[in-house]
């Protein structure tokens, strides 16, 4: 069985554990390394994992995840620098920290080493999730296929060249936020409209997740189902104009632009 090393025991590092616990990884096979004494406790106490230092989780692991936030990956390849790491032992590198390039881990790890950087979403942590691959220069099939395997496990799983990793932060990675965003919107009109938050709140939630399944399900693009849903003069007619009057496309096409652009910022930083 592979030998997993989570480095980063926050959400997004506790959604793989979970993940990958229901898919059927050997507790055994899995370790974290957390500084932070009470989130040590709390994954102890809910996963009875072996929770350590960075050079010890990292200390014969066939896979280390870097699940920590982008300001701490310098300092984790720094305890990483004190670990035997061999790239011809097949060991090897996932970064889920957003915005740190893979040259930035080749640099500063053994030459030759293989480095898979992902674009995680927070969804993984109810399973649901797609995480968007891209491999480093010295990543071979087997490796893509293993990490498309362990992320198999909290959700989809979508390969890319780094080239493109920008634009799947801002569609993907900060999308749930978006989602959210609409979602707090028409609960609120629905208020506004005389509706108990609480019901307006199941009809949205309930809403959002049919339409996703019949995105998902029925091979019908997303403008077939919205036509389909129009009826010519009708009441998803009238809201439809609105929100087209309103600039919706183009308030899309914005946001996404901006959280490509900072991506491609977050990533120049650190170069």
């Amino acid at each position: 069985m592979t030998r997993i090393a989570i480095i980063g025991g926050g959400k997004i590092g506790e959604a793989l554990i979970s993940g990958l616990l229901h898919a059927g990884h050997a507790i055994k096979d899995l370790v974290v390394a957390e500084q932070y004494q009470p989130r040590v406790e709390e994954l102890i106490a809910e996963y009875s994992i072996r929770v350590t230092t960075i050079e010890d989780a990292a200390d014969g692991a066939d896979v280390i995840v870097i699940a920590v936030k982008p300001n701490d990956v310098e300092a984790a390849l720094t305890a990483l620098s004190k670990v035997d790491l061999d790239g011809d032992l097949e060991q090897l590198i996932v970064s889920l920290a957003a915005g740190i390039p893979i040259g930035f881990y080749e640099t500063r790890l053994p030459a030759g080493f293989p480095v898979i950087r992902v674009m995680p979403n927070t969804p993984m942590l109810v399973g649901e999730g797609v995480s968007v691959l891209a491999p480093g220069r010295h990543v071979k099939p087997e490796h893509l296929e293993l990490v498309r395997g362990i992320l198999g496990s909290v959700g989809k799983v979508v390969t890319v060249p780094e080239s493109q990793i920008d634009a799947v932060t801002a569609v993907s990675g900060s999308g749930p936020a978006y989602m959210f965003l609409v979602a707090e919107a028409m609960i609120d009109a629905g208020v506004s409209l005389g509706l108990t938050r609480a019901v307006a709140s199941e009809l949205v939630v309930q809403t959002m997740v049919g339409s996703a399944a019949m995105l998902d399900r029925t091979g019908d693009s997303a403008g077939d189902l919205r036509a389909a849903v129009t009826s010519p003069g009708g009441t998803t007619a009238a809201a439809l104009r609105e929100l087209e009057a309103g600039g919706l496309r183009t308030a899309f096409y914005n946001a996404l632009e901006a959280a490509k652009t900072r991506s491609v910022a977050m990533g120049a930083a650190v170069e």
